[in-house]
């Protein structure tokens, strides 16, 4: 059993959680939409099912953490009492990414890359400098002051706090806490706010309660909507309805039906979390992505009014706003390090980021970039050089 510095071990002395209180914490710290709900939820046992079999399928690629079992073989992740038998609410947080700039299928250079939007965070520091912000860590401080809250209203009780690291499936949990629901593009849709969105998971052993009583101060908090009140949340209705724009719009096929999805195929799992070399048909699909894909997202009529982030600690750096490829293919390692360092961009590596940007040259058409990509040809690198090799083939050389 996980346990944190408040842990007592005794579940009965641990007072109820009033989902409107935990809710209105969470949007005073800063998120952006909150909902709590009672573990084990209704349709546990089903996703549970479901993302056992989506790994055993061998559709997670090489994301072994998604793999991880527990003593009796059962994958920890598919359901939150594997590693967490003490856990018996979650509230889920959502903190909108989305920002006033071009999306990746508006036009652009064909010289430009692409890097997902939400790796653009920035903030500025004390000295008035503007620098990479990596999301994980901005999210978890504002979970902490969640969890540090709500120790003073309710006294010790277990917990565990997570931004996209722990053995939990948050998109799961967040359909469950009636958040929205799983598109068809398998992200999760929230009616109000699109997916331009980041999930943020705190555990803990507190029961629900169905009171709905607040402190006036708590009262005062910003609300997109009225706060859930009871012991269960109220379930979001799927409205993708007869739309597959989402399906249509995937270039490599990860999309494979609806509310499915391939991640040896998908864009942002290549780019990032896939080490070594890409196969030349899944290449020629990649574009001009570099890291990550929001095309499934741009396209999703759900994100055409999605509000814009007003965080200034996840504000966007403009040089990451479609960048040229050149400038990102002049980097060193150094300059890679201080371009990324402290920020999402540099899960990707070094080398992986130099085979993405050798794919998108392909793509761009540009032969410009010849004398690169036969530079990078003879790199030792398998996965930058084989790319490199692929894409001087493309442009017959």
């Amino acid at each position: 059993m996980f346990l944190d510095e408040h842990a007592t071990g005794d579940d009965s002395i641990y007072p109820p959680l009033d989902t409107h209180i935990a809710r209105s914490i969470a949007l005073t710290a800063g998120f952006d939409e909150a909902g709590v709900v009672a573990l084990p939820y209704a349709a546990q046992s089903r996703d549970a099912d479901r993302f056992e079999e989506w790994i055993e399928s061998g559709r997670a690629g090489t994301m072994h953490y998604l793999k991880r079992a527990g003593d009796n073989r059962r994958l920890l992740r598919a359901e939150v009492q594997r590693p967490f038998p003490w856990a018996r609410s979650a509230i889920v947080c959502f903190a909108v990414y989305n920002s006033a700039r071009p999306r990746s299928t508006d036009p652009a250079p064909p010289d430009a890359a692409w890097i997902a939007r939400y790796a653009w965070s920035s903030t500025t520091d004390a000295d008035g400098v503007r620098r990479p912000s990596d999301y994980h860590k901005v999210l978890l401080k504002r979970l902490r002051r969640v969890e540090a809250q709500l120790h003073e209203h309710y006294g010790a009780f277990e917990s565990r706090a997570y931004v996209d690291t722990g053995p939990v499936v948050e998109r799961a949990l967040a359909t469950a806490a009636g958040l929205g629901w799983t598109g068809k593009n398998t992200c999760l849709l929230h009616p109000k706010l699109g997916s331009y969105g980041f999930l943020a998971v705190l555990l803990t052993s507190l029961e629900l309660s169905a009171s709905v009583k607040s402190s006036p101060e708590l009262e005062s908090a910003p609300r997109l909507s009225p706060p859930p009140k009871g012991k269960t949340a109220e379930l979001v209705a799927d409205r993708c309805g007869s739309c597959t724009r989402c399906l249509e719009a995937c270039p490599t096929g990860a999309l494979n039906a609806p509310y499915q999805m391939d991640a040896n195929l998908c864009i942002s799992y290549l780019t990032i979390e896939h080490k070594g070399p890409i196969a030349p048909e899944l290449m020629s699909g990649m574009g001009r992505q570099v890291f990550g894909c929001d095309i499934c997202q741009d396209v999703c009529p759900w994100n055409r009014k999605a509000p814009i982030s007003a965080n200034p600690d996840l504000a966007p750096r403009d040089e990451l706003v479609n960048p040229a490829l050149d400038w990102l293919a002049e980097m060193d390692e150094a300059a890679f390090e201080r371009a990324f360092n402290g920020s999402p961009v540099r899960r990707a590596g070094f080398a992986g980021m130099h085979r993405n940007i050798a794919i998108a040259m392909a793509n761009s058409g540009a032969v410009k970039f010849a004398p690169r990509l036969r530079e990078w040809a003879g790199a030792a690198d398998e996965g930058l050089r084989t790319a490199a090799q692929w894409a001087l083939h493309k442009f017959n050389l």
